[in-house]
């Protein structure tokens, strides 16, 4: 399935006329109203704008000009990404009558490709949460198996694609919130390098941290997906100071299709195995799986060594105090009078207090109180300063090591999919499932997640366990 590029196969259907573009859009929306009930990917469907931009396509198609690389193919967005005249919720009680005035950079992007939107998926509260429980609206179910997780925070975006509901989607990752829920969820997600796609219209959790990023069912579509969100706009420097100006890549056309290439396709290409990510606290299968996986490279062509990261362990409480710091500063801004929960309260103090009480969840208070505590007098040295040196500590690490390779293996997560409900009162332990993706975003890396082509059984409905590849900074093509 990470194989065949549904875009593609869909986008020259509706160029030949086989299927028009409202035709495709129609189907998709009935697949959502017909399985969303049991999902629950989607916060919002934009079902009438996606008829729109579908029957836009097909006049195009019919007047003989050209369309773009995405033209009437149903995408996805999360739903921190603002989109213009919808519902932006973040998933969070604060935001629900917030409509967006403006769109998203990379929304942007996707209509001047003439993607179809077809709605707003579901996702943790500000993106603060790994199994999307924390959602003010719903909780949403891994398509592979309704009683466990799908990941988080863009468990919705993840499930969409997994349940076909869409073709594509977008997410964010601020520590592993693309990467983990494409693991659990069996498809293909990618982080790219911070700063390689415009934050501009992403509600902002963790800014120095926060990328979007796209999951689908293939390599080649996510190619074909970064293609169109990674392209600089004319006047990006006045919107999104962190984005690289310089010419996008061309993603997709890096796939290679000679026959050497098809029979060995990692020829001369090395690996480095972390495998301080493969000992205690990683579950027997996945160890298996990335262990097979790391062999079934090597049958391709790769060199595979395993390498020791001193670092790889002091990164998740590093994350998770400057992320909680940074938390504290952006969510400060929904106060009732610019943003969030409004009422008739006799004071401004009142009113605040009001908004922060009602408008946020117990994660998202969790996490704006250790933030605060971070950076409150007194604690800020022994706390936000310290892991603000790991973080160095970490980069300087990664860059050491990737001197040497051209990738690094490891578990996309130290688990497979868990029941619902199963970790959502012990947020200690949700926080230790971070481990394998957390360091990436510290360091500002690439890496992309994809289904291990090998099984542990034959049983044929096994969950899927995603394996990680860590690129070198701009190493996502």
């Amino acid at each position: 399935m990470q194989d065949a590029s549904s875009i593609r196969g869909l986008g020259d259907k509706i160029r030949r006329g086989d299927v028009t573009a409202v035709q495709v859009t129609e189907s998709y929306l009935d697949r959502i109203l017909g399985t969303d009930d049991r999902i629950g990917s989607f916060i919002t469907t934009t079902a009438e704008l996606a008829l729109q931009q579908a029957a836009a396509v097909d006049e195009k198609l019919q007047n003989g000009q050209s369309i773009g690389p995405l033209a009437g193919i149903p995408i996805a967005i999360k739903d921190n990404i603002c989109l213009k005249g919808t519902p932006t919720t973040a998933g969070s009680r604060t935001l629900q009558e917030f409509e967006s005035p403006y769109d998203a950079a990379v929304v942007t992007a996707l209509k001047a490709a003439g993607a179809v939107v077809i709605g707003k998926t579901n996702m943790d509260e500000f993106g603060m949460g790994s199994t999307t429980e924390t959602s003010a609206f719903r909780t949403t179910s891994n398509p592979w198996n309704r009683a466990t997780v799908p990941g988080g925070s863009s468990g919705g975006s993840a499930a969409a694609v997994a349940a076909q509901q869409c073709v594509a989607a977008l997410g964010s990752d601020t520590g592993g919130s693309i990467r983990q829920p494409a693991s659990f969820c069996g498809v293909v997600g990618l982080k790219p390098t911070y700063g390689r796609v415009s934050r501009h219209g992403l509600m902002a959790y963790a800014s120095s941290f926060d990328c979007i990023g796209p999951l689908a069912s293939s390599v080649e579509d996510v190619s074909i997906m970064m293609d169109v969100i990674s392209q600089p706009l004319s006047d990006q420097s006045l919107m999104d100071a962190t984005m690289m100006s310089s010419n996008a890549d061309h993603f997709a056309s890096t796939l290679s299709t000679s026959d050497e290439m098809a029979a060995m396709p990692l020829k001369g290409v090395r690996i480095g195995l972390v495998c301080d990510t493969i000992g205690q606290g990683t579950e027997n299968d996945v160890l298996e799986r990335v262990l097979q996986t790391s062999r079934h490279m090597e049958d391709l062509g790769a060199c595979v060594e395993e390498v020791s990261m001193s670092t790889f362990e002091l990164g998740l409480p590093a994350y998770y105090i400057l992320a909680s710091a940074e938390a504290s500063s952006n969510l400060s801004r929904y106060d009732g009078m610019r943003y969030g929960v409004m009422d008739d309260q006799e004071d401004i103090i009142q009113q605040y207090m009001h908004t922060r009480c009602t408008g946020f969840g117990s994660e998202v208070k969790r996490r704006i109180l250790m933030g605060t505590y971070a950076l409150s007098s007194g604690y800020y040295d022994a706390y936000y300063s310290r892991a603000q040196k790991i973080r160095s500590l970490v980069h300087k690490d990664f860059m050491t090591t990737l001197a040497n390779f051209d990738a690094l293996l490891t578990p996309a997560a130290p688990s497979h999919a868990y029941n619902l409900g199963e970790k959502l009162l012990d947020p200690l332990v949700m926080f230790a499932g971070d481990l394998m993706t957390v360091n990436v975003n510290l360091a500002g890396l690439p890496a992309v997640v994809l289904r291990s082509p090998c099984k542990i059984t034959p049983v044929q409905y096994e969950m899927p366990i995603g394996i990680q590849l860590i690129g070198k900074p701009y190493g996502q093509g």
